[in-house]
């Protein structure tokens, strides 16, 4: 049975690599809390990663480790066709010749996470002031708060708005346990 080349972008692998292993990953933050150790927290999501090992052997076999170098060093991520893991979209991260290449012998490793889309549009700056200054008819301006959303705590919440974490627990009596916020919360800012 003759299985499908692997791809990525416009590079063909002239044969498959000889080993590889997919493996799964979930995405966990931990966190230091006050008066306590630390609190996991998972971040949503879980993706996977291939990883493998492969010889480009015969003429031009440095060429070819060059060529598929080349496209490591091209951005963002692409599609992955691999003849047993399904279809892709996926970032190329790692790339290393595994010993001492030679003009007909290279023996590489590699490795590509998959791309789970969650910021298709890509990142963006938020925008700076966050409502300090009050409008233009002079009005004081009103109260800064933050509405949580999944994955939140107070200390990442303290460090994006560059406020001590113990000066917003204080700002926020209604939380009776720091270590346990809701999504849609109204989280008042020093």
């Amino acid at each position: 049975m003759r299985l499908t080349p692997m791809r990525f972008k416009e590079f063909t692998w002239p044969h498959n690599p000889e080993v590889y292993s997919v493996e799964y990953r979930r995405r966990i933050a931990v966190h230091q809390v006050p008066f306590g150790g630390c609190v996991m927290q998972e971040l949503g999501g879980s993706y996977r990663v291939l990883k493998g090992e492969g010889v480009f052997a015969g003429e031009g076999a440095y060429q070819r480790f060059r060529e598929l170098a080349e496209v490591f060093r091209s951005q963002g991520p692409g599609l992955l066709v691999h003849p047993v893991w399904q279809t892709e979209r996926a970032y190329f991260t790692s790339l290393e010749a595994a010993e001492e290449p030679l003009p007909d012998f290279v023996r590489y490793r590699f490795e590509f996470w998959e791309d789970c889309g969650g910021y298709d549009g890509g990142l963006k700056a938020a925008p700076s002031g966050g409502g300090e200054a009050g409008n233009e008819a002079g009005t004081p301006p009103s109260p800064r708060t933050h509405t949580v959303r999944k994955g939140d705590t107070l200390w990442g919440i303290a460090r994006q708005y560059g406020a001590e974490l113990a000066a917003l627990i204080r700002a926020n009596p209604q939380i009776k346990n720091p270590n346990l916020i809701y999504p849609g919360e109204a989280v008042k800012l020093p």
